[in-house]
């Protein structure tokens, strides 16, 4: 047998088609997995390591994620998460390409080559993701094909307009086919989707999902023959809710994903790991959790090479000392064990905030005191579709910190088309202040809530001057901020320094609001509240959106449909 490069001795590693450990020797060349043999078997070598009984773990994917959502580059993201075991992410730049189309995608694709992370990206499948969106870019497919050809790219990502599939409208459904003649599959995005309506999307070609916050929704997209990604991010906390499918029996069609996740909350918590340590704290056999995160993940994903110790396969390993709290010993990648890198984040040279919004467009005339009011649902996405009775002076609504009802606004900054909307949010704990946000899902328009007018109007100035961003404000002052200057989505410091920036934001978002009632996050999940394809009512720059009617509404039940447009 011809000499390897490195032999690794006394692992206990995980062999994912029996889903047990087993004692064995692995030999590895050229970044290749060459050999798995009992410990009785020599190996030459030149260099020898011995693991100590330890566990040998093939390296773990994230199925679905949005980089943009960690607010640091690819680059920087790459060297948090290969310290938590992962070697592989499939990435959708959605986000960034809701803010500049293709050049988005082609700085992500570039970014992405300064880490030995493997970063698969899907191209985003729907921007803009509905037809009433104002957002900064669209993708027909057209625009979207000749990418297919580019390294990195590895499928469509999370297809989410399900009307359009539903009436095989041609564009989406050419996307579909699109990444099939190319030798990719395409990502499903079917939240609120009934079985029915699942079987819809697999007949398309559409081949998993991501969107389940149920044990009946996990059912129903396991029954519609979907891959099932189960997802614990920032603020879809859903696996433990979800993670009671899993049986020994069903388990090959589960991995993780974490979809949203902030850099605090990597750090802090982990991420595929963190999703590995919940299952098994629920009761999921060690090596079956283990085995969801990895080859799983690869089969869903068609990542032929990840996610198993065998012959022939990539050398992405993770050294773990105790499997139920997923200790991390070490991470090799390729072959080699990772080390940090030095990389610096790829400059991105664009302006992506435009708008000539005004302080008395933040007036709120209203005609009724009964109104539609966006409840939110602490660490979920969706939200609840309230009506209630809130304090007016002259007819004007200036803020209820008593019933926790506050102003929520929606300014365009794509194309200065001077569209912006009020409306009315409950649950955010705010009593003095403001927070403004260019992260706004899916269009990334800018987003604010606060008490009075002056905070709000000073936190959408500061984030306009520093090209993007998140801005706290108290009594009319900016008291913390976050740049994001790379399309107002991610920040081009370093990881650590970026987590910090979010940390000052938190401590300052404590000085604003009620400190006993902060149990999710405020930020992402104000992001989330003017996406208009997730259940129940959302704001857009043109008005308070109405997903099970499909349609506007107005801010006072009394209104008629698309009254609250500006």
């Amino acid at each position: 047998m011809t000499k390897i490069d490195l032999c690794l001795q006394n692992a206990k590693i995980l062999n994912v088609f029996n889903r047990t450990f087993e004692l064995k020797t692995v030999g590895i060349t050229n970044g290749v997995i060459t050999q798995v043999e009992a410990p009785s078997v020599h190996l030459d070598a030149d260099q020898y390591q011995d693991l100590s009984g330890n566990y040998l773990v093939p390296g773990f994917i994230d199925a679905h994620m949005h980089i943009e959502s960690a607010m640091v580059a690819p680059s920087e993201l790459g060297k948090v998460l290969l310290q938590h075991g992962e070697t592989s992410i499939v990435a959708d730049p959605h986000e960034i390409a809701n803010v500049c189309g293709v050049p988005g995608i082609n700085y992500m694709l570039r970014d992405a080559k300064q880490t030995p992370l493997d970063i698969f990206y899907m191209l985003p499948s729907s921007v803009p993701c509905t037809t009433i969106s104002h957002n900064g870019a669209s993708l027909p497919a057209v625009a979207l094909k000749p990418l297919y050809q580019r390294e990195g790219v590895h499928g469509l990502a999370e297809v989410m307009d399900y009307p359009a599939v539903e009436s095989q409208q041609a564009d989406t459904m050419q996307k579909i086919h699109d990444a099939q003649a190319a030798g990719y599959h395409a990502d499903g995005h079917g939240a609120g989707l009934t079985y029915d309506q699942l079987q819809v999307f697999k007949r398309a070609g559409i081949s998993n999902d991501h969107e389940c916050t149920t044990l009946q929704e996990a059912q129903d997209r396991l029954n519609a023959g979907l891959n099932v990604f189960l997802r614990e991010g920032s603020v879809e906390r859903d696996l433990e809710n979800t993670i009671g499918i899993v049986t020994e029996a069903n388990a090959q069609r589960f991995s993780f994903c974490t979809d949203d996740k902030t850099i605090s909350d990597i750090l802090n918590e982990g991420a595929i790991d963190r999703n590995i340590r919940l299952a098994i704290k629920a009761g999921i056999n060690p090596a079956t959790a283990y085995t969801m995160a990895s080859y799983n993940a690869a089969q869903a994903q068609q990542l032929t090479a990840k996610g198993a110790i065998v012959a022939g396969g990539d050398a992405d390993l993770v050294v773990i000392s105790d499997l139920a709290e997923v200790t991390i010993e070490k991470t090799m990648k390729a072959g080699q064990w990772i080390q940090m890198s030095e990389s610096k984040t790829t400059p991105f040279n664009r302006q992506t905030v435009h708008h000539h919004f005004k302080l008395k467009d933040l007036v709120l005339r209203l005609a009724s005191e009964t109104c539609n009011v966006i409840g939110v649902k602490p660490n979920h996405i969706e939200t609840e579709h309230l009506q209630c009775e809130v304090p007016l002076e002259n007819g004007e609504f200036t803020g209820d910190t008593i019933q926790d009802i506050l102003k929520i606004v929606v300014v365009e900054r794509h194309h200065e088309l001077g569209t912006s909307s009020v409306g009315l949010v409950k649950g955010f704990s705010i009593k003095n202040g403001a927070v403004a946000t260019t992260i706004a899902h899916d269009d990334h328009n800018i987003v604010a809530v606060g008490t009075d007018d002056a905070s709000i109007y000073a936190a959408i100035m500061r984030i306009t001057e520093t090209n993007g961003g998140i801005a706290v404000a108290q009594n009319g002052t900016v008291i913390a901020d976050m740049p994001l200057t790379i399309a107002g989505l991610m920040s081009d410091k370093p990881y650590a320094e970026a987590a910090a920036d979010l940390n000052h934001l938190f401590e300052a978002y404590q000085v604003i609001a009620d400190k006993q009632s902060l149990a999710f996050d405020p930020f992402i999940t104000l992001s989330f509240l003017t996406l208009p394809v997730i259940p129940t009512i959302k704001m857009t720059d043109q008005g308070l959106y109405d997903f099970e009617q499909g349609t506007f509404i107005g801010i006072t039940c009394r209104e008629p449909v698309g009254a609250s447009t500006k």
